[in-house]
């Protein structure tokens, strides 16, 4: 680990101020030059790897004692603060009843460990495990160092993206909690210099494109504030399932979060979808939803709804077997679902 400036931030504007006070740096993973620390389970990690190199790092955690701090919940929905770690949003006894997808997807997440330390906000912005970002000897990742080509399309890549990839970078979103954002069609409170902003979850992080190295819409200087999830009738119908190659603290080979609005003979009203471990980003499968919407439940149905999440995988060499097992997933989460009793 490199030495580098660090800052102690006792005020969210204090915080965007010790961005923007930074020299300018970079196109690039490395070239940044100021990070906010929260829980710093991930970037205390790619900093010692020497993938982030940060001239400077502002501590956020003071935040965690005001609004960043806290979770609300009424009638109206839930409101998460930032800096909630994942272990008290976990355990939240109205998040467990109210959004049990949430739950779901932060306790199957990571150790206890981890969860006592990580944030809601580091957590939803995680970047990608694939051993060629993470491993600095290998000099070909678009998404560390832009233009230099991406070692994972002819190289290893069973635990790499089918949706959402590009000539560019087919990297996996990590993450698990992200998919229930977008499922249950969260927003997030962004500050800033100019203030606070909010925008749908689903357009805080990018597909790789052309440009993997930009991983979200998020301006110099800002930071999330806060997630903000409504109250929706599919909300308490909602589990997440996460398939991995061991039973704890790995990431998902195939991933759903899902909730159903059911009426009489278990046909459709509503339905949301997301998909995790088989994409470059959280993935809503808006054909899926439509696929069921009006539909009664059925064997049928359900697979069609799967296969129509997955009808533009792109397969790399080794991971052609997670359209399958995505689809098998996702079929068997809305059976859960289904049988939920609320």
């Amino acid at each position: 680990m490199r030495a580098f400036d660090f800052v102690r931030a006792d005020s969210g504007s204090g915080a965007v101020q010790a961005v923007l006070s930074s020299a300018p740096g970079k196109s690039g993973s490395a070239g940044r030059q100021a990070e906010f620390l929260a829980g710093g389970t991930t970037l205390l990690d790619l900093m010692k790897l020497e993938v982030m190199r940060p001239a400077r790092v502002i501590d956020i955690n003071a935040l965690a004692d005001g609004d960043a701090g806290k979770i609300t919940f009424d009638d109206r929905g839930l409101r998460l603060g930032a800096m909630v770690r994942m272990a008290d949003a976990a355990d939240h006894p109205g998040i467990r009843s109210a959004y049990p997808v949430l739950a779901q997807t932060l306790t199957l997440a990571a150790s206890p460990q981890i969860r006592n330390m990580a944030s809601l906000g580091g957590n939803a912005l995680q970047r990608t495990r694939c051993t060629y970002f993470r491993d600095i000897s290998y000099g070909n990742c678009n998404k560390r160092s832009p233009g230099s080509g991406c070692a994972a399309l002819q190289g290893v890549n069973r635990s790499h993206a089918v949706l959402g990839t590009s000539d560019q970078c087919i990297a996996t979103y990590p993450g698990d909690f992200a998919q229930a954002l977008i499922a249950l069609d969260a927003r997030v409170a962004i500050l800033g210099s100019s203030g606070m902003r909010q925008i749908a979850f689903a357009d805080l992080l990018r597909a790789p494109g052309s440009t993997p190295d930009i991983e979200h819409n998020l301006a110099p200087g800002e930071l999330i504030a806060e997630f903000m999830v409504p109250a929706k009738p599919f909300a308490r119908r909602s589990l997440y399932l996460k398939i991995r190659d061991r039973a704890s603290y790995e990431f998902a080979l195939a991933s759903a979060a899902v909730a159903l609005d059911l009426g009489g003979d278990n046909v459709v009203r509503d339905a949301r979808i997301a998909l995790g471990g088989v994409a470059t980003v959280p993935w809503r499968a808006h054909e899926a939803e439509r696929a069921l919407s009006g539909q009664a439940l059925s064997e049928d149905t359900l697979t069609a709804a799967a296969r129509a999440a997955f009808a533009g995988a792109v397969p790399a060499k080794h991971n052609a077997f997670k359209i399958e097992l995505g689809q098998r997933t996702l079929v068997r989460a809305l059976k859960q679902a289904a049988a939920m009793t609320i």
